[in-house]
């Protein structure tokens, strides 16, 4: 899968770290012990969803969404941080605009999720470096919500259980992706990061497997909800026919701006102490 190759590059990256900013810093800057520096991050973007709902690039409806993340990294050594985000996405799509239209399947999600993972820097903390490109890897969870729009109100659609099915609605989801930060000032940078996040289901959209018997669903709303054929003329679906593809499971991808602000470790917050307040 694509996200352990990601995770192979970052671990080797990780263990390139020797190879840089021992001791003295080889770049001419004062060498700063990277253990413990910390900074805070956020991110603002688009969130890009790939899954049975989509089968194919529409450029005319892509369904993008915003994404948006808080978080931190905690510096370990001079390649590798551990990083921490909170993350909110919306995604969305629609059959009408696809090869199954007569499905006429649709849904909007608005979702946060929670990240831990590795950023492993190409270039060595001590080094300064003005463009740094990096990768990093992560898991985490996140909370779905899938809901759908009929009769001018939308629906939660996993309580209703539109294809009979009880799935769990706190996933994991494994983290890949690729950025560049450029420094700006001493202790702010800026970036952009490509992420894209495996989720372990197949129902961030609400759609898996196959049409269920509406007989052994909840109620009228669960069956309107879960075959919408009628509704464009279409005649009802027979339960088995496909309504999903459970043969590979969903994704949703981020294209963010990103800020990184370096707050530093200890050493460096009392020596900035003791310079705003100079004792004579």
């Amino acid at each position: 899968m694509k996200w352990k190759f990601t995770v192979l590059i970052v671990l080797v990256l990780g263990l390139s770290e020797n190879s840089f900013g021992q001791g003295k810093s080889k770049f001419g800057n004062r060498y700063i012990n990277p253990f413990g520096v910390v900074s805070v991050t956020a991110g603002l973007g688009v969130a890009y969803y790939m899954g049975d709902l989509a089968d194919g690039v529409n450029m005319k409806h892509l369904g993008l969404g915003p994404s948006i993340s808080l978080g931190g990294l905690y510096r370990l050594t001079e390649h590798v941080s551990a990083r921490g985000e909170l993350r909110f996405y919306q995604v969305s799509a629609d059959q009408r605009y696809s090869k199954n239209f007569q499905n006429n399947l649709s849904f909007k999600t608005f979702n946060p999720d929670l990240n831990l993972g590795i950023q492993a820097d190409l270039f060595s903390f001590n080094r300064q470096a003005p463009i740094n490109p990096y990768l990093f890897g992560g898991i985490g969870f996140t909370l779905l919500n899938p809901k759908a729009k009929m009769d001018d109100q939308w629906y939660s659609l996993a309580p209703l259980t539109t294809e009979g099915i009880k799935y769990s609605r706190l996933p994991l989801v494994l983290t890949g992706g690729i950025g560049v930060s450029f420094k700006t000032t001493n202790r702010l940078s800026l970036g952009v990061e490509l992420c894209n996040n495996f989720v372990n289901s197949d129902y961030l959209d609400d759609v898996s497997t196959v049409y269920p018997n509406p007989d052994q669903l909840p109620g009228d709303l669960a069956r309107r909800l879960s075959d919408r054929s009628p509704e464009i003329g279409e005649q009802p679906r027979q339960p088995g026919w496909n309504r999903g593809s459970a043969q590979s499971k969903d994704s949703y991808l981020f294209l963010q701006a990103r800020v990184t602000y370096h707050i530093g470790n200890r050493t460096q917050a009392l020596e900035r102490k003791k310079t705003r307040c100079p004792k004579f």
